[in-house]
């Protein structure tokens, strides 16, 4: 995927953030959707999904109650 312009893109926080500095924050655009962590003010590197990846992401996350294991392996 080619790297979306989000220069002018309403980022919002994740209603789960802490207040302690741990947010999330998501990005809309026409054609993708950006994440980033709130503490980079902006200036910290974006991950980048198509509308449809997003989509599963939020399913996969919506649909488990606990997760047991990581997602992924850091």
């Amino acid at each position: 995927m080619s790297a979306s312009d989000f220069t002018n893109a309403r980022w919002r926080k994740s209603t789960r953030s802490n207040g302690a500095g741990a947010c999330v924050e998501v990005a809309y655009t026409e054609d993708a959707v950006g994440i980033r962590d709130s503490k980079q003010l902006g200036q910290g590197p974006n991950l980048v999904l198509s509308h449809s990846t997003w989509r599963s992401f939020v399913r996969l996350v919506m649909s488990s109650e606990t997760i047991q294991t990581p997602l992924l392996e850091v």
